[in-house]
């Protein structure tokens, strides 16, 4: 056994990477926490979306057959308005031959703009009462409405019977519905109709409170007294006609502009204006009702005022000019003051000398200051929503599809490559039985040098041994020598370099080699005797650069580790074999693999370019025409890491480094020959399968909980056993083809539940990071020597 130290000289000023070291690891805590935010965003938006839709927070309870005796007999029997003017609940009646067209459920972006069409040929005003969330969607159709000169009402933010609803979650319907009004068309609104209403006489104890409260607060409550039921869909005659008052009476007449089909109520309409008009009706808004009235109590109050002065003027026989002045004076004052509905509410009947469109439009009120500000914040949280959640839809259709094609294109290629490789005269060429070098890089291994060497030692294949020791400071040299003189191995070469990383520990060992094939692996690598030998033959084929081996979880029966192990073999592995059959393997494991050394000196080394010098060199092979394969016939076993925070440092590295990797050959999609080969086909399926999919993937797991709590329990639940299910027959088959026991797989469920979430945080993480222009160091991490030689490793 020899020693070789490098002379160390002057220190190395430090590398890009080191520099850029701390400023990276100061914002790492930032990107986890912006990664976290994402999510927590996604989540929100679907909540809100699926507010909007009634899935979130939704009651489809309707209350029906409730007794009335609470209620007040006045209000069973009044008009279709219900006002609480000083406290004190009155009714206004439709007068005769008058008709307040009104609308319930909208908007609707089919049926509404239809309405408003066939409302402004005919000239007639409507009055619509909206459901909060529908405005907030399609907040350009009610700006449209109020514009046109059509009046608005409150129609709940969901469609909740209030009955059934506490006194927060009124308020709440309420207070939302009119900053979704506040946003689209920058008023609010007086009037109210409650969802599933009727006629007055369908009050009930449970509902008059709600009526009641609302009237405290200065809602006037709209009823309707002659109704389309255009809901049923009957027809468009049986809808004029049960839209029809009878013996020329006045009405609160109710269609509906959304809540489903109306091409029916979209025919009937045309035809009921003309008939209505025909007979002499004429069209009004609810608060053209209230002007109306109050107009006809002034009147009627004026009339009065002049019959009892008539009266004394008579009883007094001829009066003086003074009494008739007097009287006169009389009869003005009372003729000039200003007639009222009884419990008539300020802003709605009170006579106003404005416009006609004021008139009609007299239950608006102009939004401004916090209100108005609140309500276009929730029309673009809404637009948001609008726009992101369909978006991810496709999205999560896409995952889908590409997830499952994944499945399938891994079993269908897995199978042809273990049929063709485990052929009886399936061969690679002549055997190769020459030495060869194995390189092992080494910082702060003194847990597991001992058994690697040990691992090696038993080598079926003749080889020479360099451990490359990268400036370790827990004596991992003097342990490799020590080691390797009890072993009696006089083929183990240690070099001593001061600290500069895995790539410059692994060019040295390259070029202190003896030997034209180099095998790499990791300190706390343990080699199965034939491993070398079986990882050396592909060699034979001299078109071949590069061969990845088969690496497996050594430290697999603890939870994380059995996590590692189900990865390892389904995912590692099995596409290992996809991508071998495919030419464009993207990535050599650095716990087993082997290069012709002149190659990998082609290349220009291991670079320090990337944190991912693996999957760096392998491209580099790939784009120099090499071919790179893999040889399921050469284990090692590896100690995975132990511990939920030293797994995320190794993925968020390998994850972060395979993207440097990507982004650092992306010249290779317009290249020619074996690069523009690996550019074209190589490069997108890694993108795709260990990006995108998996950056998407989180959407599966969100939609899944969300459609189990919210949507459909049973359904969601299958779906994803469903897809339980083909993982899970993917994995076994993974696992049959590796010869390992499917105990393992018990695991599998949490490993969904628990561990792949990580997985999605980590790359999420790692695509901040690199869209943040952040650089990572290597991280070690800590070894605890728990793999032994392979022969005690529990499988």
């Amino acid at each position: 056994m020899t020693s070789t130290r490098t002379s160390r000289g002057r220190r190395r000023a430090p590398t890009r990477m080191s520099r850029a070291a701390g400023r990276a690891a100061a914002l790492q805590k930032p990107r986890v926490i912006l990664a976290l935010l994402l999510l927590l965003a996604l989540t929100s938006v679907m909540l809100l979306d699926g507010y909007l839709r009634a899935e979130v927070g939704g009651d489809q309870r309707v209350r029906t057959g409730a007794s009335a005796g609470k209620v007040p007999e006045k209000i069973l029997d009044g008009g279709p308005i219900l006002t609480f003017q000083g406290g004190r609940a009155t009714t206004v009646s439709v007068p005769d031959k008058t008709i307040a067209l009104t609308f319930d459920d909208g908007p609707n972006p089919t049926w509404t703009p239809q309405v408003l069409e066939i409302l402004r040929t005919y000239d007639v005003p409507g009055t619509f009462f909206l459901v909060g969330s529908m405005v907030s969607r399609y907040p350009g159709i009610v700006r449209d409405m109020v514009e046109e000169g059509n009046e608005v009402g409150i129609h709940t933010f969901t469609h909740v019977d209030l009955s059934y609803q506490s006194d927060a979650r009124v308020d709440r319907e309420m207070e939302q519905t009119q900053l979704a009004l506040a946003g689209a068309a920058g008023i609010t609104t007086t009037l109210f109709r409650a969802p599933y209403s009727s006629e007055t006489d369908a009050i009930d104890n449970y509902s008059w409170p709600v009526y009641e409260k609302l009237g405290e607060d200065g809602y006037t409550s709209v009823f309707v007294d002659t109704d389309s039921d255009d809901w049923k869909k009957p027809g468009v005659s049986k809808i004029i006609k049960w839209a029809t008052p009878e013996d020329g009476k006045g009405a609160s007449v109710l269609f509906h502009d959304a809540g489903g089909e109306r091409s029916q109520t979209i025919k009937a309409l045309p035809a009921y204006i003309k008939k209505m008009k025909a007979a002499g009706y004429t069209f009004t808004t609810i608060s053209g009702v209230m002007q109306e009235q109050n107009a006809a109590a002034r009147q009627a109050s004026g009339t009065a005022g002049q019959q009892a002065a008539g009266t004394a003027g008579t009883a007094a026989g001829t009066a003086g000019t003074a009494a008739g002045t007097a009287t006169a004076g009389a009869q003005g004052t009372a003729g000039e003051q200003p007639g009222s509905v009884p419990g008539g509410e300020s802003g709605i009947g009170n006579g106003g000398t404005g416009g006609t469109a004021d008139r009609l439009q007299a239950a608006h009120r102009e939004a401004t200051g916090v209100t108005l500000y609140e309500g276009k914040a929730l029309i673009a949280a809404v637009t948001l929503a609008e726009w992101t959640v369909p978006t991810l839809s496709v999205g999560l259709m896409i995952v889908g599809v590409a997830v499952m094609g994944r499945f399938g294109m891994m079993l269908i290629l897995a199978r042809r490559h273990y049929r063709k490789r485990n052929k009886r005269r399936f061969s690679w060429g002549p055997a190769v039985t020459r030495p060869v070098s194995v390189i092992v890089p080494a910082y702060n291994e003194k847990e597991c040098i001992a058994n690697t060497l040990e691992s090696l030692a038993k080598s079926t294949h003749p080889i020479e041994i360099i451990i490359v020791d990268d400036g370790s400071d827990d004596n991992t040299s003097e342990i490799s020598r020590e080691a390797a003189r009890a072993l009696g191995m006089t083929n183990v070469r240690v070099i001593r370099q001061e600290n500069a990383g895995k790539p410059a520990a692994l060019n040295n060992g390259v070029r202190s080699a003896s030997y034209d094939i180099v095998v790499m692996m990791d300190g706390d690598t343990v080699f199965e005797p034939d491993a070398v030998h079986q990882l050396v033959q592909p060699f034979a084929d001299p078109d071949v650069g590069a061969v990845a081996g088969n690496a497996k979880v050594g430290n697999r029966d603890t939870v994380i580790g059995a996590w590692q192990h189900i990865e390892y073999v389904m995912g590692f592995n099995l596409d290992r074999r996809m991508y071998d059959l495919l030419r464009c393997m993207p990535t050599i494991p650095g716990a087993i693999g082997a290069f012709r050394r002149d190659a990998v000196l082609e290349v220009g080394g291991m670079s320090e370019d990337t944190l991912a010098e693996d999957t760096d060199i392998t491209i580099a092979m790939h784009r120099a025409g090499w071919q790179v394969v893999y040889q399921e016939h050469a284990k090692a076993w590896t100690e995975a890491p132990g511990s939920l925070k030293q797994l995320w440092s190794q993925r968020y590295r390998w994850s972060y480094g395979t993207m440097q990797a990507l982004w650092k050959h992306r010249k290779s999609l317009t290249d020619k020959g074996p690069s523009g080969r690996f550019g074209r086909v190589g490069m997108p399926l890694v993108v795709l399968f260990q990006i995108i999919t998996p950056v998407f993937a989180p959407l599966i797991d969100v939609f899944t909980v969300y459609s189990m709590i919210f949507v459909d329990f049973q359904a969601a639940l299958l779906a994803w056993l469903a897809v339980l299910g083909v993982q899970l027959g993917c994995a076994a088959y993974a696992f049959r083809l590796d010869r390992e026991k499917y105990r393992y797989l018990l695991m599998m469920p949490l490993q969904q539940l628990a561990y792949r979430q990580m997985m999605y945080l980590v790359l999420i993480h790692s695509c901040i990071t690199a869209l943040t222009g952040g650089r990572l160091r290597w991280q070690k991490l800590k070894r605890t020597g728990e793999v032994g030689t392979p022969a005690g490793v529990s499988r």
